[in-house]
């Protein structure tokens, strides 16, 4: 099921077709006002505080703290006070400024509420049961005030759990950067959609358990703001894409290549080349040059060999169309020669996956890397950088480099470059030169070890063999990454990921 990301300009946009197709403003606040409050409510129900109260003990002996902003954000804030006065729940309310600068829904919510309102500042959290943080949304664009982060430093001073309203005050909603300081919230409750902060380091720290309440905002209005948005769910794009024919046979499940690199480096294109075999592909070779040839042929089996020297060596091996797929960059070496084979490989038309020493070959230069990879575009091009290499590709491109969001980063290179771009990190983001994305979020730190990152080369390489298209491809192959190194947790090392792909792929397609 795909989970759709809107920014905080589209959920502004949301809320206003909501609003001018009749449904009020306020109506919309007191939707989310109740779903606070019901979040609220669940949390309690597994606090370890609430827990230690004596048997017998009322709501009333529960103390709920509601921290309010001037904006909307605190309107939902008194809307849930309220709620939660009403069953019982003893509630103390503070304001980030004073009620008589709210306006619009937000001051009506504050009248609705029949409760005290104490400066934010002065509020006693010494024995609260929960703190519900209403006191900034998702759209901040700016660094806390001094008087905020002091704020923020208390709820994260006090053992109660905090549930916080939109997004956690202080994370920037589409970037998930700390704005000075923010809130570690336990959980955070939004509404129609999550953010791209949500997902994207370090806001997708801060939020604890995400939850996503529907407060009235039309489902195709969802998608159609999204803008092509999305957690990363390529589960149905890879059964269907990935179960051979009963007439398949190996040649039909296309021909993937892998450039290896030399003497006492070429580990990391069999990584690749194993990875690639493992994700479908029906015939796998690595491009060795001589002098790793017979380093390489100790070491591999079902992958086949090949001599491969010179980029004229490898147009060459490329006049056989059967090779439909081709994987440059781990451990090639950082140069020209590398440069060079990278242009033979796309001037070829074949589809292309380039990491690494390829992407550092092109170092500030990437508009001669976009130039280069022209031709195999049509057919398919995948960049894998970490941010690293993606530093090094992009330099003095400010409008890109100079980015916080990661995701604004990954979708300016795609459409950059025309390539389909992969940002590697703990939030992976995929980005196709469309404007379409999507942050990856499964897989585990245990990914962090050498090698790791030829492995998902190798897994591009192989879906883009089978003919999925570059997005499709760099979505499907993060994603069996991560479900790899999941499945096989604390202590793997690279080389057991491609192993791994067996049973991932036997759960995905059962």
């Amino acid at each position: 099921m795909a989970i759709t990301l809107i920014t905080t300009d589209g959920m502004r946009e949301g809320d206003r077709r909501t609003i001018a197709a009749g449904t009020s403003g306020y109506t919309l606040m007191q939707r989310a006002g109740h779903a606070v409050a019901e979040r609220a409510v669940q949390l309690l129900s597994r606090s370890a505080r609430v827990k230690a109260l004596p048997p017998g003990a009322t709501s009333q002996q529960i103390v709920v703290a509601v921290l309010c902003g001037p904006g909307n954000n605190g309107g939902d804030g008194f809307v849930a006070a309220r709620v939660l006065a009403a069953r019982g729940y003893s509630i103390r309310v503070g304001l980030f400024g004073s009620v008589e600068a709210l306006a619009g829904d937000a001051a009506e919510a504050a009248a609705d509420w029949s409760g005290s309102v104490v400066a934010a500042t002065d509020v006693d959290l010494a024995d609260v049961h929960i703190i519900i943080d209403a006191l900034l949304g998702a759209g901040l664009t700016r660094d806390l005030t001094p008087e905020l982060s002091a704020i923020v430093q208390r709820i994260n001073d006090t053992p109660a759990p905090v549930l916080a309203v939109d997004t956690p005050t202080g994370i920037d909603g589409d970037s998930g950067e700390v704005r000075g300081a923010a809130v570690k919230a336990d959980a955070t409750v939004t509404f129609a959609s999550a953010r791209p902060g949500h997902y994207l380091h370090p806001g997708r720290g801060h939020r604890g358990d995400l939850y996503v309440d529907d407060i009235g905002i039309a489902g195709a209005l969802v998608d159609e703001l999204s803008q092509g948005l999305a957690i990363n769910r390529p589960e149905t794009l890879l059964r269907s894409a990935l179960v051979p024919a009963v007439t398949a046979h190996k040649y039909g499940r296309g021909h993937a290549l892998v450039l290896s690199g030399g003497l006492a480096r070429s580990g990391a294109a069999r990584l690749a080349a194993r990875a690639a075999l493992r994700a479908g592909a029906g015939l796998v070779t690595v491009a060795s040059p001589a002098a790793a040839l017979a380093e390489n042929a100790a070491h591999l089996t079902a992958i086949m060999l090949r001599e491969v020297d010179s980029p004229h060596a490898l147009d060459e091996l490329l006049t056989d169309s059967r090779f439909n797929a081709v994987a440059i960059g781990p451990a090639a070496g950082v140069g020209e020669r590398t440069a060079r084979f990278v242009r033979s490989a796309a001037a070829a038309g074949r589809a292309l996956v380039i990491d690494a020493d390829a992407l550092t070959s092109f170092a500030g230069e990437v508009h001669v890397l976009a130039e280069a990879i022209s031709p195999a575009r049509q057919v398919g091009v995948v960049l894998t950088p970490h941010e690293g290499e993606f530093a090094r590709l992009f330099a003095g491109e400010v409008s890109i480099v100079g980015q916080s969001s990661k995701l604004v980063r990954a979708q300016r290179a795609a459409a950059l470059t025309g390539a389909t771009v992969i940002l590697k990190g703990p939030d992976t983001v995929i980005a196709a030169p469309d404007g379409r994305a999507v942050i990856n979020d499964n897989g585990t730190p245990w990914l962090a070890t050498a090698g790791s990152g030829d492995v998902l080369t190798g897994l591009v390489a192989g879906l883009l063999a089978q003919g999925l298209t570059a997005y499709d491809a760099a979505r499907g192959a993060v994603w069996l990454h991560g479900a790899a190194g999941e499945r096989l947790g604390p202590g793997l090392i690279a080389e057991d990921l491609p192993d791994a792909l067996p049973q991932v792929l036997k759960t995905l397609l059962a």
